[in-house]
């Protein structure tokens, strides 16, 4: 879950956007920039420098701490980054694995004895890496249809054709 502490700004609003078209979870904290919110001591331990937007990750992917940014370019690299590393896991791991054991299970004539328990082993462990994060998650990246829930569904419904 993604707390963004914003203010309707063009800088706040390129963190909004970001969140709803990448279907992030997020909550919203008002920070009324004309108000001085941005000078509370709350607010600055989130952003010690005191700009607006600022996020704090509560959920990191990493299971770690809450990760606490500020600067509109380090949160929008940091979403991005997000939402990414679902989709560089598909595309380099799920993908070709469930490729290769669905090729060489079902579709090669040469069978070779190694290639195919290799291939059920390693497309069955992604497969319950994508089980565990779904077990919590309603979709791989955020609370909508993102190109890395996209991708797997692809992916896994080809093998079953």
């Amino acid at each position: 879950m993604i707390d963004l502490y914003y203010w309707p700004t063009p800088d706040g609003h390129k963190v909004t956007l970001f969140l709803e078209e990448a279907a992030l979870a997020h909550r919203i904290h008002p920070i009324n920039v004309s108000a001085g919110d941005q000078f509370r001591a709350d607010f600055r331990a989130i952003s010690p420098n005191n700009p607006m937007p600022a996020i704090v990750d509560t959920q990191p992917h990493d299971g770690g701490a809450p990760i606490s940014l500020f600067e509109l370019e380090a949160i929008l690299f940091y979403l991005a980054e997000t939402v990414q590393r679902w989709l560089f896991w598909q595309l380099g791991g799920l993908g070709p694995m469930v490729r290769d054991n669905h090729h060489f299970g079902h579709y090669t004539a040469d069978r070779i004895p190694h290639v195919v328990p290799r291939y059920v082993h390693e497309a069955s462990g992604l497969y319950r890496v994508l089980d565990r994060r779904l077990a919590s998650n309603r979709f791989v990246v955020g609370d909508g249809d993102a190109i890395a829930d996209m991708t797997a569904y692809l992916v896994s419904w080809q093998g079953q054709q």
